[in-house]
């Protein structure tokens, strides 16, 4: 006597219907918040982008006719009479590393759903970036006026203005728009926005953002400034 069953697939499958029914109320892939997925896609392209810049700066400066710039030299600040090399440097990459420990402590109350200190540290990892992007700025001006410009370097090679300017000019722009987009999350998290829909999903992928931010900072300074 067979005890195989029949199943009638129709049974649990109702054609095109239930087909767009799963996929209006899909939400998430695999676990993962759409903005999340997102976010991650727009970081592995910027990660090409950035990984283009510095692959180009090696290939120009090793093909560079005249000599390099010392960075030491070029990057001193005169302090009390005295030059002191990448001072300036090592001060903000300093804070930019302190800016991802106030954003990780963030993302941390924010799944505690702790909306003052989130927001607080939030508003403290913005005024790093700030900061940061100001003594960018003073950089910048410094080696203007030094006569740096994008196609000439009284240093040395020429190319080294072009790639200063765009390398560092690229990254400042990404921290500046960081400071912008953390300060929103952050009042939107003081409001208790988040309280609402009971999700800080917002504020992990804000985090995700800044330590890329951070994370590329660091390349920048190993290859531009210690190179």
């Amino acid at each position: 006597m067979s005890n195989d069953v029949t199943v009638d697939p129709s049974e649990f499958y109702d054609g095109e219907s239930d087909l767009v029914r799963d996929w209006s109320i899909d939400k998430e892939t695999f676990s993962v918040p759409w903005g999340k997925a997102m976010m991650w896609i727009f970081l592995l392209s910027d990660t090409f982008i950035f990984t283009c810049f510095l692959t180009s700066y090696m290939t120009t400066r090793l093909a560079a006719s005249d000599a390099w710039p010392n960075t030491s030299e070029v990057f001193a600040l005169n302090i009390a009479g005295n030059d002191i090399p990448l001072v300036l440097i090592a001060i903000m990459t300093f804070i930019l590393i302190s800016s991802s420990g106030t954003m990780a402590m963030a993302v941390n109350y924010g799944y505690r759903k702790d909306r003052t200190r989130t927001a607080i540290l939030m508003v403290a990892t913005a005024v790093f970036g700030a900061s940061f992007v100001g003594m960018q700025v003073f950089e910048w001006s410094k080696l203007i006026e030094e006569g740096v410009r994008p196609w000439s370097n009284p240093f040395g090679a020429e190319q080294f203005g072009s790639c200063f300017f765009m390398i560092t000019g690229f990254h400042g722009l990404h921290v500046s728009i960081g400071v912008i987009y953390l300060t929103l999350i952050a009042r939107k998290v003081y409001r208790g926005d988040y309280d609402k829909t009971d999700s800080y999903h917002n504020v992990e992928i804000a985090g995700l953002y800044w330590h890329f931010v951070d994370l590329v900072w660091v390349f920048i300074f190993a290859f531009f400034y210690l190179w």
